[in-house]
C-alpha cells in the first residue's frame, strides 16, 4: 500500500511539473484599441500595447521594435487567457514592432501575419505618428449614388435631346426610365438629379444610410461627370435651372457654339449660383456627403480649355486655353505644338483622350493654388461636405515625387478648412505610399475587399471579364489575400477603407454570382440578369457589413439591379420593382452593423476554412461575433473552435444566432445555440451564412 501510494505521489508530482502544450492558437494582438492604446498617438505621446496568450502557457513575451526589448508584464487573467502589456513613447517616426514569445528552449515571433518561427520583418506591426481619420467615417454606412439613374425629381432642369453634341453625337434625353444603357451611352440622360436625391431622404433614413458619396456633380457634358466643365459650380441640370432660352441643335449640326440653350443653361451665373444653393441645402438636410473629385484631367468642355468654345465672348469668362495663347489658362495644360493658335488642339490627354485633357500642374502654379483653393471651397460653409473621393489620384501630376507633393498640400489645405473631413482615393495596388499621415485618409477598398470576396464566392473577376476556378470557393486565397492587402492599409485607413461589393466602374456584384462572363457589347444586357444567385449575394452582404472598414452600397444593389461592366452597372434604380427580400436583408444587416459597435473598432479572427467554407471573429474583450460562410450548394454539419476569439473553454458560453441565409431565403428569427469548451457545433445550409452574437453579463 505504501509503495501505491508513493507510485501515485510520484506520478502527481510529475504531472504538477509537466509543462503544458505550447498552443499558438491563443497567441493575439492587433492594431485595434484593444492591443493598442490610444490607437492614433501622437508623436511624444505613451502608447499600452498588448499581447494575449493562453493562461500559464509561455515563460515570456518580449515587444521588440529595432534593437529596443521590452519585456511584457500580465496586467490581467481572464476566460483562461493572460494579457501582456507595455508602455512605450511615440517617437516622431513610425514605430515598427513584433512580438517575441518564448516557451523553454522554442522561440517564435508574432506579427501582423500572425505566429511564425522566423522573423518576417516586412509584416511587423506599424504605428503612424500623429495618423487620425475621422471618427465619424470609421464603419460608417455609406451609399453611392450616380445621380442621373437614381431618381428624377425635377423634370425642368433636365437635359434635351440635341441640346448639345458631345464626342460627334448630340445629346439625348431617355423618357422610359427602365430602359437598358446603350453600349455608348456617354451622351444618354435618364433625369436623375438632386431633386430625386432629396425626395428620398427617409428612404435613406430607413435603410440606415449615415453618409452619401456622391458621383461628381459638377458642370459636365457626359452622364457621368469626369469631365468637368466647372469646378466651381454644380450642374443645374443635376441642380436649378431659372434661366432658360429656345435653342437645340439642328439634326446634323455638331458645332456647339449653335448650342445656345446649352450655353445659358451652364453659363448662366443665376442658374449656377441656384444650383449651389440647393446643394447646400442638400447637405444641410442630410448632413453627411462626400463629393467625387476628378482633379488628375478636366474635360475638353471645361472653361479653362474650352475647345468647345462655349465660353468664347461670353460675359464674365476669359478665353479658353485652346482659343487663345494668351489665356490666362494657356499653362493649365500641356500643348505640344507652341505655334497652332488660335484653337490649338495639341493638348495633353489624359491617356491620349482628346475629352480629357490632362491637368499641368508642373507648369502652373496659379492652377495648382486654384484647385487646393476648390477643395477647401465645397469642405467650408455654406456647403460644408464632408470629404472627398479622388478620382485616378496616382495619376495626378507627371511624376511619382510630383504626386506626393500635390497630395501632402491638398491633405494641409483641406484639414485646415475642415478637420474632420474625409480624404479618400480610388487606388489599385497598395496604397501605403499614400497612407503615411500626411495625404489620403484612406481609398475605395479594392485589393482587401472587393476582390477577395468575389474571387471567394463567385470565382469571377471584379469586371466580369475573367472566370477563375482555382480562386472559385479557395479560402486560403481569400485569407492570405486579406492578411497580405489589410495590412497595407493600417487600422485608421483600414477602419475608414470604403467597402463596396459593386460600383461604377465594375460589374453589379449580383450579376457576378452567375459566373458568367461578359459585357453587354457582346453578351447582351439579359444575360447579366441570367442565372443569378441572391443567396450568394446575401453571403457578401454579411461579410460587407460585419467586415472591419465603411460598408458602401453601390444605389440598387439593395434592389437587385444587374449588369455587366460600365456602362451597364449604370442602370436605373427600379422604383416600384425592386427585389423587396433582398431590400429587407440589407435593412437587417444594416441594423446589425449599426447596433453593435464593435463592428466598427473590433478585432478580426479567422477561426476556420475549407473549400467554400469560411469563420471569422470579430471581437473585444467581452463581445464576440461569429460569422460561418457555407458557400456550397449542399448543406453540412461542422464543429468550428470558437475560443480564439476570447471564449472561454471551462464555461458554457450561449451564443444568439442573429441571421440566418440560405438557398430558402433568410431569417432574423433570433435563436440560442450553445458552445461547449469554446467549441460550436452547427449545421450549415447550402449557400447560407449564419451570424452569431455572445456578449458578457457585466
Amino acid at each position: 500500500m505504501k509503495q501505491e501510494n508513493e507510485d501515485i505521489a510520484r506520478k502527481m508530482q510529475y504531472i504538477l511539473n509537466m509543462r503544458p502544450v505550447f498552443n499558438k492558437e491563443a497567441l493575439f494582438s492587433d492594431g485595434t484599441r484593444y492591443y493598442r492604446n490610444p490607437t492614433e498617438p501622437k508623436s511624444g505621446e505613451k502608447v499600452i500595447i498588448s499581447f494575449r496568450t493562453q493562461k500559464n502557457n509561455v515563460d515570456a513575451v518580449y515587444l521588440v521594435s529595432g534593437d529596443q526589448k521590452y519585456k511584457m508584464k500580465v496586467y490581467k487573467t481572464t476566460k483562461g487567457f493572460d494579457y501582456y502589456g507595455t508602455k512605450i513613447v511615440m517617437p516622431e517616426e513610425i514605430f515598427r514592432y513584433h512580438f517575441e514569445i518564448q516557451y523553454g528552449w522554442a522561440t517564435c515571433y508574432y506579427t501582423e501575419q500572425g505566429v511564425c518561427s522566423e522573423l518576417q520583418e516586412w509584416a511587423q506591426f506599424e504605428i503612424y505618428p500623429n495618423y487620425h481619420t475621422p471618427d465619424w467615417a470609421k464603419g460608417a454606412v455609406m451609399y453611392q449614388i450616380f445621380v442621373d439613374r437614381f431618381r428624377n425629381g425635377d423634370p425642368s432642369n433636365d437635359v434635351e435631346s440635341d441640346e448639345y453634341a458631345y464626342i460627334g453625337e448630340h445629346s439625348e434625353k431617355v423618357t422610359d426610365w427602365s430602359k437598358t444603357p446603350a453600349v455608348m451611352g456617354v451622351r444618354e440622360f435618364y433625369g436623375g438629379d438632386l431633386q430625386g436625391i432629396i425626395d428620398k431622404l427617409d428612404y435613406f433614413e430607413e435603410l440606415g444610410v449615415e453618409v452619401l458619396y456622391l458621383n461628381p456633380i459638377f458642370v459636365s457634358p457626359s452622364n457621368h461627370k469626369y469631365d468637368c466643365q466647372d469646378y466651381d459650380y454644380v450642374d443645374p441640370h443635376y441642380g436649378k435651372i431659372v434661366e432658360d432660352c429656345d435653342g437645340l441643335l439642328a439634326p446634323e449640326d455638331r458645332d456647339n457654339t449653335h448650342a445656345t440653350k446649352y450655353i445659358r443653361r451652364v453659363t448662366d451665373k443665376r442658374n449656377l449660383e441656384a444650383s449651389n444653393q440647393m446643394f447646400a441645402q442638400l447637405v444641410e438636410e442630410l448632413h453627411k456627403i462626400i463629393l467625387d473629385g476628378v482633379f488628375n484631367h478636366c474635360g475638353s468642355f471645361n472653361k479653362w480649355m474650352d475647345r468647345e468654345r462655349i465660353y468664347e465672348g461670353q460675359e464674365g469668362y476669359a478665353p479658353g486655353a485652346y482659343i487663345s495663347a494668351d489665356s490666362p489658362y494657356r499653362y493649365f495644360f500641356d500643348f505640344h505644338d507652341q505655334n497652332r493658335w488660335p484653337y490649338n488642339p495639341t493638348y495633353d490627354g489624359w491617356w491620349t483622350h482628346d475629352t480629357l485633357p490632362k491637368l499641368n500642374y508642373e507648369g502652373s502654379g496659379e492652377l495648382y493654388d486654384y484647385v487646393l483653393k476648390v477643395a477647401q471651397k465645397w469642405v467650408s460653409a455654406p456647403y460644408n461636405v464632408d470629404g472627398w473621393r479622388l478620382d485616378v489620384a496616382a495619376d495626378l501630376g507627371h511624376s511619382n515625387e510630383f504626386n506626393h507633393q500635390f497630395w501632402k498640400d491638398f491633405r494641409k489645405a483641406v484639414k485646415e478648412a475642415n478637420p474632420e473631413a474625409l480624404i479618400l482615393a480610388e487606388h489599385y495596388g497598395s496604397p501605403e505610399g499614400w497612407l503615411q499621415g500626411d495625404e489620403w485618409d484612406s481609398v475605395m477598398n479594392y485589393d482587401a475587399f472587393m476582390e477577395p470576396v468575389t474571387w471567394f464566392l463567385t470565382g469571377m473577376e471584379k469586371h466580369s471579364d475573367e472566370y477563375r476556378e482555382d480562386l472559385y470557393g479557395n479560402s486560403d486565397a481569400f485569407i492570405g489575400a486579406m492578411k497580405t492587402h489589410m495590412r497595407s492599409l493600417h487600422m485608421s485607413s483600414l477602419h475608414t477603407a470604403m467597402n463596396e461589393l459593386s460600383n461604377h466602374d465594375h460589374s453589379r456584384f449580383l450579376t457576378r454570382t452567375n459566373h458568367r462572363v461578359g459585357r453587354i457589347s457582346y453578351a447582351g444586357a439579359q444575360a447579366a440578369s441570367e442565372n443569378i444567385n441572391t443567396a450568394i449575394m446575401r453571403e457578401a452582404i454579411a461579410i460587407q457589413m460585419t467586415w472591419p472598414g465603411a460598408p458602401t452600397l453601390y444605389y440598387g444593389d439593395e434592389a437587385g439591379v444587374c449588369g455587366f461592366t460600365d456602362p451597364d452597372n449604370r442602370r436605373t434604380y427600379p422604383w416600384g420593382h425592386e427585389d423587396m427580400e433582398l431590400l429587407n436583408f440589407y435593412k437587417v444587416m444594416i441594423a446589425v452593423h449599426k447596433k453593435y459597435k464593435m463592428l466598427r473598432s473590433g478585432s478580426l479572427k479567422f477561426l476556420w476554412n475549407d473549400y467554400q467554407g469560411l469563420c471569422y471573429a470579430r471581437f473585444s474583450h467581452t463581445e464576440q461575433m461569429i460569422i460561418v460562410l457555407n458557400n456550397r450548394d449542399e448543406g453540412r454539419d461542422v464543429m468550428i473552435e470558437v475560443w480564439p476569439a476570447g471564449i472561454s473553454r471551462l464555461e458554457e458560453t450561449v451564443f444568439t444566432r442573429l441571421v440566418q441565409s440560405s438557398q430558402e431565403g433568410y431569417t432574423d428569427h433570433r435563436k440560442q445555440i450553445l458552445c461547449q469548451t469554446g467549441s460550436l457545433n452547427l449545421y450549415l445550409p447550402p449557400c447560407s451564412v449564419t451570424v452569431l452574437h455572445h456578449k458578457d453579463q457585466m
